[in-house]
């Protein structure tokens, strides 16, 4: 299986996993939704909205690159979020509106990288301003390592709240070979 072969996979994984917890979020109370749960970011909306604000930031950044600018220019256009906790959506259904429609605009950008677009050296500033150049693959591979990293803080808080995600492993996706 090729790089970009991999990371269409984890496109997928993300898309689906954002699929459950989205379904199971939505099963909550505005109060369940919202309850500071001792997580870095809160609650489950704080959780959820720093997700999406990271991609944001992560997605701009992308679009830097000379064969992604093209891809992503609807990301491009989304104001900039104003820090790492910044909830850009109270409102959980808006949230959920933004989350599927990024994860097309995920499905269909990682579907058209190449092996030299992942060998590419990305040059870009953090979030408070220090310059890095990083490999184009290894960014992707933490973007996409970020949302499971906080996907999983996600399923904790909602299983604290009585919903349960249901099965979580990227194996479910990884095909049977014959």
């Amino acid at each position: 299986m090729s790089l970009e072969s991999h990371f269409c996979l984890l496109a997928e994984y993300n898309q689906w996993m954002n699929l459950k917890v989205y379904e199971s979020a939505g099963r909550l109370s505005r109060e369940d939704l919202t309850a500071d749960r001792g997580a870095f970011f809160r609650s489950v909306l704080g959780t959820l909205n720093h997700i999406v604000v990271a991609d944001i930031i992560w997605l701009k950044r992308f679009a830097t690159h000379p064969s992604c600018e093209s891809l992503l220019l609807d990301i491009v256009d989304l104001p900039n979020p104003a820090s790492l906790d910044h909830i850009l959506y109270d409102d959980f259904e808006a949230l959920s509106e933004c989350r599927y429609w990024l994860d097309d605009q995920i499905i269909n950008w990682t579907g058209a990288l190449t092996a030299d677009d992942l060998n590419f050296v990305l040059s870009y500033r953090n979030t408070k301003g220090i310059a890095a150049n990083k490999r184009f693959a290894s960014l992707l591979l933490h973007f996409f390592n970020h949302q499971t990293h906080h996907r999983g803080q996600v399923s904790t808080l909602l299983s604290q709240a009585g919903e349960d995600v249901g099965v979580t492993d990227l194996l479910a996706l990884i095909k049977e070979e014959i």
